[in-house]
């Protein structure tokens, strides 16, 4: 077995997991979080900085099988961290550039090293994805899913590559028609474009989401790609008189600056509701800094974690004073694979506020998985990002 020594873990015949630190598993600690202040910036004193070196040290590469093929890829991969205050994943998609993946990073610093806030409950709602499968398997994968999570609330994947507006209006009927067919009472439904649309697009979708499904239409997320159309998209809709919601994701999420002066206000003319993911906005603390200082209704979703992963935005959305609905983390039933020994799924439509340890052989399989050049690729892109920690 090969340990964990001051080069970190290599991929081979499996790893041996270090001692369990202090506070890493059972539920959440309160504590003296790293809380932004008015301006939603992190105070620099109390962000602990690990170096290049420790990082390295307790770094554990892994490679996880999703299920079905979601985002464009069929598997996730990445870093954990065992730090003094738990376990911590990194695992920023291989397009995102280097200081994109350094605010990722920041927030694995923070899971594995800091402190995440107190929760103000002890487990979350949360919503089931539903994503872009044949047409002749989404009624057994909607009517699974309820089965197995209990979840009434789901978001299904519109507007993909190659798909028309029928076509997605017939996906969104069979989901709906499988939801009822599964006995779930009062389900809302979100459809997330990922920016595919044009405004003339999206403002033609909106009215005819509506027209079909306007019970059960929770929101559109981010049917156009910027801001500024979107702003323009929920204007047009304004003087449509149709009463579709925008939720923003992608405005918060790939920000380069997330304290430019007028990003809230763009943001708030942009969504109705805002999406907000712990990784990319670079922690815990510093994503309720941004919720408070930009104000509108909040809605915590994932990265397609694994389990160990996903207790970072469970962290989030315990902390949330005020959720405008469920968050986006019932992404676990996409892993085939996990680097835990059993995967965090939802039961009742919730999930339990706790933090989840990564099991030894589970680990061993996903660093074999990754091999040894997916590896070094990860340790150089590791190596590059940590010297960014103090600036993102």
């Amino acid at each position: 077995m090969t340990g964990v020594g001051t080069q970190g873990v290599d991929a081979g015949a499996g790893v041996s997991l270090p001692p369990q630190p202090q506070g890493g598993s059972g539920s959440l600690r309160a504590g003296s979080a790293d809380v932004a202040g008015a301006s939603g910036r992190p105070s620099p004193v109390s962000r602990p900085e690990p170096g290049p070196a420790e990082l390295a040290s307790v770094a554990v590469p892994f490679r996880v099988p999703l299920n079905r093929r979601f985002r464009g890829v069929e598997h996730r991969e990445g870093l954990l961290f065992c730090g003094p205050s738990g376990w911590a994943e990194w695992a920023p998609f291989p397009e995102y550039d280097d200081w994109e993946a350094a605010r990722w990073l920041a927030a694995a610093v923070e899971a594995g090293w800091g402190r995440w806030p107190g929760p103000v409950r002890d487990r979350v709602p949360v919503n089931v994805v539903v994503p872009p499968l044949p047409h002749e398997d989404l009624a057994g994968y909607v009517t699974d899913a309820v089965a197995r999570t209990g979840a009434t609330v789901f978001k299904v994947k519109v507007a993909e590559p190659g798909s028309a507006l029928a076509d997605d209006l017939a996906r969104v009927a069979t989901v709906r028609a499988a939801l009822s067919e599964a006995g779930v009472r009062d389900p809302l439904l979100r459809l997330d474009a990922n920016g595919a649309w044009t405004v003339g697009e999206a403002r033609r979708a909106a009215r005819m989401f509506l027209a079909e499904f306007g019970p059960v239409l929770d929101y559109l997320e981010q049917p156009c790609r910027t801001t500024t159309e979107l702003a323009e998209l929920r204007y047009r809709l304004v003087d449509d008189d149709v009463a579709v919601r925008i939720a923003v994701d992608e405005g918060l999420r790939r920000a380069r600056d997330l304290y430019a002066d007028g990003l809230a206000a763009s943001l708030r003319s942009a969504g109705d509701v805002l999406i907000v993911k712990v990784a990319p906005v670079g922690g815990v603390a510093r994503a309720l800094g941004l919720i408070e200082e930009i104000g509108l209704p909040v809605v915590v979703s994932g990265e397609m974690n694994t389990s160990v992963g996903l207790c970072a935005g469970i962290a989030l959305a315990a902390a949330v004073p005020d959720l405008a609905g469920a968050a986006g983390l019932g992404t676990g039933l996409l892993l085939a694979d996990d680097v835990a020994a059993s995967t965090l799924v939802p039961r009742d439509g919730h999930l339990a506020v706790t933090r989840r340890l990564p099991d030894e052989g589970a680990l061993g399989r996903a660093a074999d998985a990754l091999g040894a050049e997916r590896a070094l690729w990860w340790r150089e892109r590791l190596a590059r990002c940590a010297r960014l920690l103090s600036v993102v």
